[in-house]
């Protein structure tokens, strides 16, 4: 049988189709009647659905994924997953490199991908750091998401609620229920 694996880090990337449809668009094209998808970073190991995945997948089965690190962000990683399907005898196929077998061409080219997909995450990170340290040097930076309402917004829904239900401030305001109950904790 053919399985797919797709991955993206954020429930967001998964909310808005980002890659995740795309990815078991191409993986369906490549054969894979299966498929299994997390919303999660590739740097943990510990993934539901890929947990999943790897408990049923059996002796002769071929696992599809459209580029390697879509299952490892380190070449640690990606060997042992790699090495251990293949020692179950279960084919390992990448879409954008092919079939990955226990060869020397075989690892070689695995390892080199692993090391150049290691080595994306690995700038990402620094490139987040750099970009923090230069906006903390802006008085006005503040870590976070920014807020999504002003102040008097929220002043507006806390005194709404003491006349009306969650329900018809949320109508009225468009702040979500959840929200406007973490405000209201803070009168």
């Amino acid at each position: 049988m053919n399985y797919g694996y797709a991955r993206v880090s954020t429930l967001s990337q998964a909310r808005d189709g980002n890659s995740l449809d795309a990815q078991k668009v191409a993986l369906r094209e490549a054969g894979a009647t299966e498929i299994y998808a997390d919303a999660f970073t590739g740097t943990k190991t510990d993934r539901p659905e890929l947990n999943k995945l790897l408990e049923k997948i059996a002796p002769g089965d071929t696992l599809i994924f459209t580029k390697l690190d879509r299952v490892a962000r380190n070449l640690t990683q990606g060997i042992e997953l790699i090495e251990s399907l293949a020692a179950r005898q279960i084919k390992v196929h990448v879409l954008n490199i092919g079939i990955i077998d226990e060869s020397p061409a075989g690892k070689l080219i695995r390892n080199v991908m692993l090391a150049f997909s290691e080595f994306e995450r690995d700038m990402i990170v620094q490139r987040t750091k750099e970009g923090k340290a230069i906006a903390r040097t802006d008085p006005n930076f503040k870590e976070g998401r920014p807020k999504k309402f002003t102040e008097a917004q929220i002043n507006h829904a806390r005194e709404l609620l003491k006349t009306n239900t969650y329900a018809n401030v949320v109508a009225m305001t468009g702040i979500s229920r959840s929200t406007l109950k973490r405000i209201n904790k803070t009168i």
